[in-house]
């Protein structure tokens, strides 16, 4: 039997074939081996192994922003970064839209009420109340408690993102807006920029400039006759004591609910002053612009207004361009304050990433992430820690006036956020006109629009 098996060759090696067939056989199990097992070292140089087939689970969060489109473009990879560092398991991608402004509002409620899967948002402060009262914004106020952040904000920019109470939306940037002229041309009329600062003086030396530069095509200012000209109302108001809204009591079906407060004697006193301009020429479109082409000595403008000049002129913008961080006031011992604008971020209620959505938020939120984006771009911070602290200094470097600008943050004013805000704009926006064309006195036009203003928010 042994031969036999000999013979067949079932015993002894024969030509060393079995020795082959066992390294054939080595080498190909480890090369099965090594195409499922992949060899790393961690940062602290210890070994891990992982499966090629244990993938990461990809999740692509889905965005819809609002432009301009190239601050989107620099802060969501600086983001995305640090959340893909944080979750090595996961493979996460981003997906946004930028939106034009004109029709952003339009199409963000359109996609939330359509279910349409979001997972971040920027909406404009003055629509958060909308999107919140529609269910359409997730509450964010536990979020927020955990985080632990809100005492790094600006009171008036963390309440911002507020709606009953609750919060909906982190203010991530703001604007103020401030008087700016060109030093030039007041020195060539004898106008002396002090005088912009005071009712009278302003208005004065709009009238002298008109005078002194008129050959020449310059204006010395305007009055805005836009769809926005209420905001450029709004300082004179609140710097006198008054508001454009309070609450109530004797609401039909909440008890107490917001009512027009902005016809008191200091709405009244404040329309006095756009009456007092009525010789001053009115301007729309583009006037930003148009002062940065010297059609104009001075204006009231927003903190962007330097956005707009030739990198000539802004190479040494503040030896050409002044700013006094202020709006025009009754006198001198008034309290002088802003209006501010800027953009939220929020998480929709459609979207099925809310937890990462919301780290995302922080994470871009974050200074380290968010101040170099406002440097390059020329946006204000809503953070203490960017607006006064070792962040600030790069966005000293690149925004002019940097120091005045963020000075008037603390006492600024953020309009209404209320959904009922957008009618209740429309109707001062009129009264102004009317006042302005001198059509109906202060008291008339401010009367007619906050009974119109009532019926909008609801009250009998």
């Amino acid at each position: 039997m042994k031969r036999l098996f000999e013979r067949k060759g079932y015993g002894r090696p024969r030509n060393g074939w079995n020795s082959k067939l066992l390294f054939l056989c080595t080498l190909l199990a480890s090369l099965i081996i090594l195409s499922i097992i992949e060899t790393g070292i961690g940062g602290n140089g210890s070994i891990f192994f992982v499966s090629s087939y244990a993938q990461k689970k990809q999740i692509t969060l889905k965005a819809l922003l609002v432009e301009p489109k190239d601050r989107w473009d620099s802060l969501i990879p600086a983001a995305l970064l640090r959340l893909r560092a944080a979750h090595p398991d996961l493979d996460i991608k981003i997906n946004y839209t930028v939106l034009p402004y004109d029709a952003a509002r339009g199409q963000l409620l359109r996609a939330i009420a359509n279910q349409t899967a979001v997972d971040l948002m920027s909406v404009d402060e003055i629509w958060l109340g909308d999107f919140a009262q529609r269910g359409y914004l997730v509450d964010l106020t536990d979020r927020t408690v955990n985080w632990g952040k809100s005492l790094d904000w600006y009171q008036v920019n963390w309440d911002g993102g507020a709606y009953n109470h609750r919060i909906y939306g982190i203010w991530a940037w703001t604007d103020v807006r401030s008087i700016w002229y060109w030093k030039d041309l007041l020195n060539k009329a004898g106008v002396d920029p002090n005088s912009l600062k005071t009712w009278d003086g302003y208005i004065s030396s709009a009238k002298k400039l008109d005078d002194a530069l008129n050959g020449e095509g310059i204006k010395g200012t305007f009055v805005y006759n836009t769809t926005y000209s209420q905001d450029l109302w709004y300082p004179y108001l609140w710097m006198l004591g008054g508001d454009i809204l309070k609450l109530k009591t004797g609401y039909p079906t909440k008890g107490t609910y917001w009512f027009p407060a902005f016809n008191s004697s200091a709405g009244v006193r404040a329309m006095e002053f756009i009456k007092n301009q009525s010789g001053i020429k009115t301007a729309g479109g583009n006037v930003e612009k148009d002062f940065a082409s010297k059609k104009y000595a001075f204006m009231l403008a927003g903190s962007w207004l330097p956005g707009e000049f030739s990198p000539t002129i802004k190479q040494n913008f503040e030896q050409q361009i002044g700013m006094i961080p202020m709006f025009p006031v009754p006198n001198r011992n008034t309290q002088n304050t802003t209006m501010m604008g800027g953009w939220e971020l929020s998480v929709p209620e459609t979207s099925k990433n809310k937890d990462l959505a919301w780290e995302l938020i922080t994470i871009m939120l974050k200074p380290e992430v968010l101040a170099p984006v406002l440097a390059k771009f020329g946006y204000l911070p809503t953070q203490v820690p960017i607006g006064e602290g070792p962040y600030s200094a790069d966005l000293r470097k690149s925004i002019p006036y940097y120091d005045e600008l963020v000075s008037m943050i603390p006492t600024g004013h953020a309009r209404p956020n209320i959904p009922e805000y957008p009618l209740i704009a429309n109707e001062i926006n009129d009264a102004i006109n009317k006042v302005y064309l001198g059509a109906e006195q202060p008291k008339q036009a401010l009367d007619e629009a906050a009974a119109k203003s009532a019926k909008a928010l609801g009250w009998p």
